[in-house]
Order: C-alpha cells, then sequence, then structure tokens
C-alpha cells in the first residue's frame, strides 16, 4: 500500500512542477514591455457603487486626478440607501473632469445597474474600479488603456490590497490576493484567460454589447467581472498589465468573517466557469491538498524519508522561486517567507468555503 502512496506522491510533485514552472512561470519571466503604440483614445471610468458614501469620498479624487487627455467618469449609485448619490454630485458639481451620474433608483443588481452605466457610458474604452478602490498613480489610465489596440479588446490589471501592519489576517488576504493574479496573469500569457478583477479591468463597449452584455450569467448575482471575461476573453482579444503605475488599491476586510463572506461570494462563480478553466483550476488545487496528504503519510512512516525529503525540499525550492519573483513584480515581496504557511491556510479556507456553498448559497453582492 505504502508504495502506491510513494508512486502517487512522485506523480503529484511532477504535476505541480509543470504548473509552477510552465504556466505559472510564463508570468514570472514576462517581460512587460511597454506597448509601442500611443494610445490616446478617450476613455470611460466606471465605479458602481451600493451604500459606499464614504468610501466614494476617500478615493473619487484619485479618479479625477488623472493625468489623460480625455477621460470621463461614469458614477453609478445603486440604489444606495445612505449618502452616496448626495457625494456623487457633490463631486460633480466641484470636479474640472466629466462626471457623469447613473442614478438606479430600483434596486435589482449590480449586474443591471453596471450595464445601464456602460449603455450611458461615452466612449468606447471602458475602465473599470470599485468605490473601495484607488489608483496608486495619476498614470493609471495611460497605462491601463495603452494596452488597447485593433487585437485587445481586454486588459487585466492587478487589484492590490491596503497592506495593514502586524496583521496576520491581512497578510492571508493579500496572499491569496496575490495566488490568484499570478493564475489569471499566467492562463493569458499561455493563450487560455479565464478572469479578471472589476476593481481593475478594461474592455470596449463594442465587445460587451456582441455578446449581449451580461445575458448569460444576468441570474448570477456575483461575475459582473469573472464571468464576463470567462465568457469573452480569447488569446487574440486579451492582454495583461501589470506596470506598477497601473495597480489599484483596495481596503480589505478586517475580520475573518466577512472575508469569508466575500471570498463565498467569489468562488461561487467558478462552477459557472468553462469546463477546460475548471478543470485546470481544480486539478491544481487537488495537486495542493495530495502534496500535503501524502507527504505527511509518507514522512510518519519513515519511507524512503530521504527522497521524501529531498522532493518535498525540490517542490518548495520552485515555489519559492515562482511566488517569490511574482511577488517581486506585484510589489508584495513581505509575503515571500512564510509561502508555505499561507498555503496550507488557504487550503483549508477553500475547502471550508466549498463544503459551505454546497450547503447555502451566498445571496448578495
Amino acid at each position: 500500500m505504502i508504495i502506491y502512496i510513494f508512486i502517487a506522491f512522485i506523480v503529484i510533485i511532477c504535476i505541480q512542477f509543470v504548473y509552477y514552472i510552465f504556466i505559472f512561470g510564463s508570468f514570472v519571466w514576462f517581460k512587460n514591455i511597454p506597448p509601442k503604440n500611443y494610445f490616446n483614445q478617450p476613455v470611460s471610468v466606471l465605479i458602481c457603487a451600493k451604500n459606499e458614501a464614504e468610501n466614494l469620498k476617500k478615493n473619487i479624487p484619485f479618479f479625477t486626478n488623472q493625468n489623460y487627455p480625455l477621460f470621463e467618469l461614469v458614477l453609478i449609485n445603486d440604489a444606495s440607501s445612505d449618502n452616496t448619490l448626495k457625494i456623487m454630485r457633490q463631486f460633480k458639481e466641484e470636479a474640472s473632469v466629466s462626471i457623469k451620474i447613473i442614478n438606479i433608483i430600483t434596486p435589482k443588481s449590480k449586474k443591471n445597474a453596471l450595464a445601464q452605466g456602460i449603455k450611458d457610458a461615452s466612449y468606447e474604452h471602458l475602465l473599470f474600479s470599485d468605490s473601495d478602490c484607488k489608483p496608486l498613480s495619476k498614470n493609471w489610465i495611460t497605462e491601463m488603456a495603452s494596452n488597447f489596440n485593433s487585437q485587445h479588446k481586454i486588459v487585466l490589471g492587478f487589484g492590490s490590497y491596503k497592506k495593514i501592519k502586524k496583521s496576520i489576517l491581512n497578510k492571508l488576504i493579500r496572499f491569496e490576493t496575490l495566488l490568484t493574479a499570478i493564475q489569471y496573469f499566467s492562463y493569458s500569457k499561455i493563450g487560455i484567460p479565464y478572469m479578471g478583477v472589476g476593481r481593475n479591468l478594461a474592455y470596449t463597449k463594442s465587445l460587451f454589447y456582441s455578446v449581449n452584455g451580461f445575458a448569460k450569467h444576468l441570474k448570477i448575482k456575483s461575475g459582473d467581472d469573472d464571468l464576463f471575461i470567462n465568457q469573452t476573453a480569447i488569446k487574440k482579444n486579451t492582454t495583461i498589465c501589470y506596470s506598477k503605475d497601473s495597480y489599484t488599491e483596495s481596503s480589505p476586510k478586517t475580520t475573518f468573517k466577512s472575508w469569508i463572506q466575500q471570498k463565498r461570494r467569489h468562488i461561487s462563480t467558478a462552477a459557472y466557469y468553462k469546463p477546460l478553466h475548471k478543470f485546470l483550476l481544480a486539478f491544481f488545487y487537488s495537486s495542493q491538498i495530495l502534496f500535503w496528504i501524502l507527504g505527511t503519510i509518507l514522512l510518519l512512516n519513515l519511507y524512503k524519508w530521504p527522497i521524501i525529503i529531498f522532493l518535498i525540499f525540490i517542490r518548495f525550492l520552485f515555489l519559492y522561486v515562482i511566488i517569490g519573483f511574482s511577488a517581486k513584480k506585484l510589489n508584495e515581496t513581505d509575503l515571500i517567507l512564510l509561502i508555505p504557511f499561507y498555503e496550507i491556510f488557504l487550503i483549508f479556507v477553500q475547502m471550508f468555503i466549498f463544503i459551505k456553498n454546497l450547503i447555502s448559497k451566498p445571496t448578495h453582492w
């Protein structure tokens, strides 16, 4: 029996090697070469908000102060019950850039609200973020929009989370965000784009209407970002942008419970991905679980333990290389030291969320 576990462990190591070196490595070895074309087309920046008055107060100035020749800010009030609409109107009166306000009176869903904003946006090229986000540079629009061209209709950006000192939860949240970014950037580089994040995402209005908007998954409460990209993104029409001036930064959850609720909503959309994407993501997650389970069994039984320790060392070596270099690219180097701890934690969290979502579906966005 133990020999079969040993053989299975070797197979799992090989599978992990393929994922980290040949898939995730595509992002590590890829150089972010600035586009040759100078893009100066007008851009509509869309932000959908529901009861986000305080976040809008803090973050709208970062959007209005962009160094870009021509853009508009489309603020969508999704039937808020607080002062969200009032704050939007104040900025519209005071700002030196064009601000368009879309006021949704009857609450339906974020996708309905966002679709209305897209319809009313003045320009073809759309750039999306959230009300709890802010661009980390005045060149955010320039960096993201410059990746549009005759082929590229989708630009996947990086949405980071604010760093909070001495917070283990904050590091766990940022590690999960880092690993997710490594995956969607890497799959895009090998020609299998499968998702993006609404905190930092761009696509064209014509692409949106060519697939009838969110119609295919309108009844699913989440997925205005990843499900839309999963539906429309292909190798030829998608590119990535991870230059430091292109980042956005969001306010992270500060309690474990609120973060789990957020992740339950995000993970629930994965069930609607294309079969190939679901297989690749599930296969990687399964290989992570089996690595820890099989490795632990073999070490406890002291079966060929020098070989097992050597294989574990090799696995962690390329784990640190791939995630470490990726973390350096995305300015998350403080996460490198405790990578194994974060990995184990995420395995259990994802398993808990998967089981929880089977029992009851998350109902709010």
